[in-house]
């Protein structure tokens, strides 16, 4: 059996009776630190001066009443076929960001308020199309409820565009400031001139700024 020496007994009590004590303080501390459910319309509790979550829904907004205000594009005869992703969505800006989160969040809602008046060609899932095109033309499954067409949809416009930023710190108050635009562009894809351009900018300062991921 292991005995303690009188002074190492002593310190091994201390440590416990200190363990003891500081349980309901750690407790308390964990509970404070529990998930809680945030309106992604509103500012989170931790934010900086970059793109936040209630950014992405106002801009979308924005973003849709001017697509569905252009004639050329939201009173056609014919619907036109539009890409809209993140592949020609250049990020120059300070800020690291997902762009699929932006022209997701786009795409969501335009097709909403679109009903029927804009088509969206995804190009993000194509080997999917011609994986599942080229078994119905081999004959391993029949040709669906829609038909067969001689090729895939080809589109009319592109969304195109750059996130950028402009920032500035004083080193005396630990102030910081960020300017972010994100400018989102209608690429005609036959005579590549733009039919469409909207512009978002964020302007913050804080005296702490937040990791993004």
């Amino acid at each position: 059996m292991l005995k303690l020496r009188p002074v190492a007994k002593a310190a091994f009590l201390g440590v416990g009776l200190a363990v003891i004590a500081a349980g309901p303080a750690l407790a308390k501390k964990d509970r404070s630190h529990q998930a809680v459910d945030l309106d992604p319309d509103q500012r989170g509790v931790v934010s900086g001066v970059g793109i936040e979550g209630q950014d992405l829904g106002r801009m979308a907004d924005q973003m849709v009443r001017d697509l569905m205000a252009n004639p050329e594009i939201s009173n056609r005869a014919t619907p036109p076929r539009i890409i809209l992703d993140s592949s020609d969505l250049r990020n120059q800006s300070s800020q690291r960001i997902d762009k699929d989160i932006i022209t997701d969040e786009l795409r969501g809602k335009l097709m909403g308020a679109a009903r029927g008046k804009m088509r969206f060609v995804s190009r993000e899932f194509i080997a999917a199309v011609e994986q599942e095109r080229a078994l119905k033309r081999d004959g391993v499954v029949d040709s669906g409820t829609t038909g067969l067409t001689r090729a895939t949809a080809g589109a009319d416009y592109k969304l195109v565009g750059k996130i950028t930023s402009l920032d500035s710190r004083n080193n005396d108050t630990g102030m910081q400031e960020r300017l972010t635009v994100i400018s989102l562009e209608m690429l005609d894809l036959e005579y590549g001139t733009l039919v469409w351009n909207g512009t978002y900018k964020i302007r913050r300062a804080g005296a702490d700024d937040v990791v993004y991921r």
